[in-house]
């Protein structure tokens, strides 16, 4: 499987993904879930996918500590997207236009930022650490503009 594959797959999400007001954040993900539901066709070929990227070891070329990462394409409908591998705390960061995240469990029942696996959307000028606990999971993240600041 090629990183395109992957690419193509996400597009039609990224496109909607695109149209979410990410002002209200309770309703964003209210309506991403809905287009997109952790158990629906578009999200698990997405975890299908991105776990074969994964295993190919060309989705995670980068590794910073406990953390595998990598860019999996620059502009997408406006996003960025980056997958990260992650069963621990991440850099603090700020998010100037939102962040959208698509978490996949891939052992033990890891939550991240206390959350479940599934979507877990952020507003922009919001600030966390992102943290996975429990396990470990693979998180697809798509930045509104490719706007990330690290801190």
């Amino acid at each position: 499987m090629s990183q395109d594959t992957l690419v193509n797959a996400l597009d039609a999400v990224a496109a909607e993904l695109a149209s979410v007001d990410m002002d209200d954040v309770e309703a964003a993900s209210r309506r991403v879930a809905e287009l997109f539901p952790l158990d629906g066709p578009a999200v698990t070929n997405l975890r299908r996918l991105a776990i074969e990227g994964m295993n190919e070891g060309w989705l995670l070329p980068k590794e910073n500590g406990d953390i595998r990462f990598g860019r999996v394409v620059k502009d997408l409908h406006g996003f960025t997207v980056d997958a990260v591998l992650m069963h621990g705390p991440g850099p603090r960061h700020r998010h100037p236009n939102g962040e959208i995240d698509l978490c996949f469990a891939l052992d033990g029942a890891p939550t991240f930022d206390g959350r479940p696996e599934g979507w877990t959307l952020y507003g922009p000028d919001s600030t966390h650490v992102p943290t996975v606990e429990g396990g470990t999971m693979l998180i697809l993240y798509f930045l509104p503009g490719g706007a990330i600041e690290f801190l």
